[in-house]
């Protein structure tokens, strides 16, 4: 029998549309995970530069420094690069919108950038990051690594916690920070005309026109814990010890202490897109919830614990066969309100 925590960020739905979107979906096997269990509790939003999710994950994996999450150094080892003992951050390739008051950083998730697009952007900006005698490492087409020794005093955030955000607020200051930005200006020049923005352009998608930095770490940061995951983004891959395109191997995790990541909510989450977040939710229910439900009824599971989480807030849940087994207790899916 095995303990499982599944993490489903943006699970929460915001407070001011949970209430019709709790009435419009229909999960059994949710509403009974919620409301049969051995105990809950509730945390409020407490770090300013990651999403309460990344803040409890960086904490479970053991990759908090001072409560800033510091994944760069463990999640390079999943891509087979060697972190060795200096200072890396986590480099994105990102798109920033430029409104008329301010700058806005695009979901990356957007980008959906091909491994040869990747690979081109990214030999645009390894010159010019080592004339500077910052190495630059390839992880996949959206996550890369920037060696950056002297820069231990920035922590910029999360890219899904600026996302959407005036830019103006989350731009590091201070003298290293002025390196990087000088950094990203640099590349942003080599990459306005490069081809690969030039034929996204004609297909009318968006321009890699920067890159975001953050998750700052030592090299010999290691991960604590196992981890699969689905549907997560690239550095989130690089710390997992699986990774899914699906539900089918969800019996594999029977038998082990493991934490499972699925992100298939954030992007419509955070794009305020209920609509498409309710079907998604919808297809969890059946994929995901009522499988576990069954696997704790029939004794696969001895004990899950599910985190979920908003931009404001995280709850966790913890349920066994024994807590299913309390029927006074009407399922009902109120704790996602």
């Amino acid at each position: 029998m095995s303990q499982i925590t599944l993490v489903v960020p943006f699970l929460l739905p915001l407070p001011q549309f949970a209430p019709d979107l709790v009435r419009a979906l229909q999960a059994p096997a949710l509403s009974a995970l919620l409301s049969r269990t051995s105990s809950q509790a509730r945390t409020p939003e407490q770090a300013v530069n990651a999403l309460p999710h990344e803040s409890w994950l960086a904490r479970e994996l053991g990759l908090s420094k001072e409560g800033q999450p510091a994944f760069a150094a463990a999640a390079m080892r999943g891509f087979g690069l060697d972190p060795l003992d200096g200072t890396w951050f986590i480099v994105n390739p990102a798109h920033v919108q430029i409104a008329r008051s301010h700058s806005m950083l695009g979901d990356l998730r957007h980008l959906s950038l091909n491994e040869d697009e990747g690979r081109a952007l990214f030999e645009a900006a390894r010159l010019l990051c080592e004339e500077i005698g910052h190495p630059l490492l390839y992880g996949d087409a959206g996550t890369w690594f920037l060696r950056a020794d002297d820069w231990t005093g920035i922590a910029p955030a999360t890219p899904d916690t600026v996302v959407g955000m005036d830019l103006t607020d989350f731009v590091p200051r201070g003298r290293e920070a002025l390196a990087w930005r000088k950094l990203q200006n640099e590349v942003q020049m080599a990459w306005h005309a490069h081809p690969v923005n030039a034929a996204r352009e004609a297909r009318r998608q968006p321009s890699v026109n920067s890159f975001w930095l953050w998750g700052g770490s030592k090299g010999g940061a290691r991960a604590s814990r196992q981890l699969a995951s689905i549907a997560a983004p690239g550095w989130i891959s690089g710390l997992s010890d699986h990774i899914w395109d699906g539900f089918d191997k969800l019996d594999s995790l029977a038998g082990r202490d493991a934490i499972l990541y699925v992100g298939s909510l954030a992007e419509s989450a955070i794009a305020a897109d209920w609509g498409s977040w309710l079907m998604q939710a919808q297809q969890l229910e059946s994929e995901l919830f009522a499988p576990l439900l069954a696997a704790l009824a029939h004794g696969r599971i001895k004990t899950l614990r599910i985190v979920a989480s908003s931009r404001e807030g995280l709850a966790e849940f913890t349920t066994t066969a024994m807590a299913q087994r309390k029927f006074w207790r009407r399922p009902t899916l109120e704790a996602l309100t």
